[in-house]
């Protein structure tokens, strides 16, 4: 999935002819490259590489007193389709991306324990401040009218999944506080 291009032909397809410092604007307010795994300095390769493919076409030229001459695109029929097919891939298919806290929990010992309770508990702090904040732009952008519902549908999510984080993570407080009250097994050896 390049997301590079669906946010690209996205932004173009919403705004009408923009250039590449516009685009990249947009994805540095979003944040689109923390959450949704844009890389924003990749996106002028992007651009041209739509332009090459005829996904993209340059409409005019513009300069600003000094600055450099920027192309200012506009999508194509073909990047139209581009589009569509790169939509319906991203919101029918399920993606999962590499968890490193997975992998740590995973491959912590027993003898870890109390170190992993103390970081369990600065990971819990900083998913519920997170969910705070974004629930707190969520709710100042949609005051101010500067996101539609489909917008606020997209922080409601992010919202929603880490309050399921925070869920989940009382889940793992019982069965750690489980597994430690419960008798050690000594016919198992640590495997590490």
């Amino acid at each position: 999935m390049n997301l590079n291009r669906l946010m690209a032909l996205g932004t173009l397809q919403n705004a009408g002819p923009l250039h590449g410092h516009e685009i990249r604007r947009i994805a540095e307010v979003t944040s689109v490259s923390n959450w949704g795994g844009v890389s924003v300095g990749a996106l002028y390769r992007e651009l041209r590489t739509m332009d090459e493919d005829g996904l993209v076409e340059p409409v005019r030229t513009e300069q600003v007193g000094r600055r450099p001459a920027r192309k200012v695109y506009r999508i194509t029929s073909q990047g139209e389709a581009e589009l569509r097919k790169l939509r319906e891939e991203a919101v029918t298919q399920v993606h999962h991306g590499t968890d490193p806290f997975s992998v740590a929990l995973l491959f912590t010992r027993t003898s870890d324990l109390p170190t992993l309770l103390h970081l369990l508990q600065r990971r819990r702090t900083a998913v519920a401040a997170m969910r705070d904040d974004i629930d707190a732009e969520r709710e100042a952008l949609s005051k101010g009218g500067a996101i539609g519902p489909l917008d606020e549908a997209m922080f409601r999510r992010r919202v929603m999944q880490l309050e399921a984080e925070l869920a989940w993570h009382d889940e793992l407080d019982k069965a750690i506080e489980a597994s430690t009250a419960a008798p050690a097994d000594t016919t198992q050896e640590d495997p590490q």
